[in-house]
């Protein structure tokens, strides 16, 4: 049985600049085809990551392979980054201003003959939709414009690597939008393996097979964006992908209080104190006399209309019986005045629980006994 070999694999990168560890014992592989996030706040070693995979930046420790072949590490002479046959494209998009968009793209074409250059140059203008700009130059194009010409220049000597580093940061975010759409059906159409850096959560969910969320040089937490937001192991994870309410509790009888109403904790010991995390999405409005779930009572205090949905505050009482404000996303037309009497519901599955120490941050579980998505079972 043939067993498939990852397009890029880094095994236990750490990097530090002077005494500040960038990085420290990373893992993480992109298969063909696959597009993958590097996800994590600004500082955590996401830019440092990718520049170390391109050879930018010299490795310091672990492995860098690219096909099943070492190209960093292992006690050999690295592969310089001219000859490790990925595409990169920057966050400012490093077009050269003397050159025009056929000449930027033709640039990295030097192994091709001088022949066949004009051809791979319109076919991948046509990939990205800029077929009528190959006489143009880089001050005259848009910001999106620009983005698309760097995407088809690291795309030009067809890589089997692609790294981004912060791609769509420059452009504004309706643009950002219809660009990043653009990019990553280029991207799929393309087959291959892509690596990139972002700050967004919403971006990387967007463009991602599987993210690797990062936090002070380390990885938390990898899988599928779904993986990710509906299962994260701390509540860090929770807290990057959305705003979340949080409310502290104790177990008891297997079931923990909060302003929502008793919920299961599946799991957890009885005595052990927890965070419940909770996403405004996944509390709804509901009319007088239905829901199936719990139902509780509360005063509208702030109404904000955001598009798509309601932004809401809703002054609750808390397990302990003081005042608690909790934001709620709502979907639907119609809203109560501020002031106004509401219902609120929550689907326990929907809630996330932690285990706590002492001083209230979450710990990490051994196995599933003190990190678990509540359930109604």
């Amino acid at each position: 049985m043939t067993v498939a070999v990852a397009a890029l694999e880094l095994h236990d990168i750490s990097h530090a600049y002077d005494n500040n560890l960038a990085v420290a014992g990373a893992s993480l592989h992109v298969d063909e085809g696959e597009v993958v996030c590097l996800l994590g706040p600004s500082g955590c070693g996401k830019s440092t990551i990718l520049r170390i995979a391109a050879g930018l930046e010299p490795l310091q420790q672990g492995e860098v392979r690219m096909g099943g072949v070492t190209v960093a590490g292992g006690g050999l002479i690295p592969v310089p980054p001219e000859r490790r046959g990925v595409g990169l494209v920057f966050q400012d998009f490093a077009l050269f201003p003397h050159l025009n968009v056929a000449g930027n793209i033709a640039f990295g074409l030097s192994d091709l003959a001088p022949r066949e250059r004009p051809h791979r140059v319109a076919e991948v203008l046509a990939q990205v939709d800029m077929s009528d700009f190959a006489e143009a130059y880089p001050h005259a194009l848009s910001g999106g414009q620009q983005q698309r010409i760097a995407l088809a220049r690291a795309l030009a000597p067809r890589p089997r690597i692609l790294l981004l580093d912060e791609p769509f940061s420059g452009l504004d975010a309706r643009l950002r939008e219809q660009i990043r759409e653009d990019t990553l059906r280029v991207l799929k159409q393309s087959g291959a393996a892509t690596l990139m850096v972002t700050h967004d959560p919403d971006e990387a969910m967007f463009m991602a097979d599987r993210i690797y969320l990062m936090k002070g040089g380390r990885v938390v937490q990898s899988g599928s964006p779904d993986a990710l937001y509906r299962r994260p192991v701390d509540p860090f994870v929770a807290r990057f992908f959305t705003a979340v309410n949080e409310f502290a509790g104790v177990v008891t009888a297997g079931r923990v209080a909060t302003p929502l109403g008793v919920l299961p904790a599946p799991g957890f010991r009885d005595g052990m104190r927890v965070l419940v995390l909770v996403r405004p999405e996944a509390i709804h409005l509901v009319p007088a006399g239905t829901g199936s779930e719990p139902v509780v009572a509360g005063t509208l205090t702030q109404a904000r209309f955001l598009g798509g949905v309601h932004w809401l505050e809703v002054s609750l009482r808390g397990a302990d019986g003081a005042g608690v404000t909790v934001k709620v996303h709502h979907a639907g037309r119609d809203v109560p005045e501020a002031g106004g009497r509401v219902l609120l519901t929550l689907d326990p599955r929907d809630a996330l629980i932690f285990a706590t120490t002492s001083a209230g941050d979450a710990e990490a579980a051994r196995g599933s006994d003190e990190i678990s998505v509540l359930s109604n079972s």
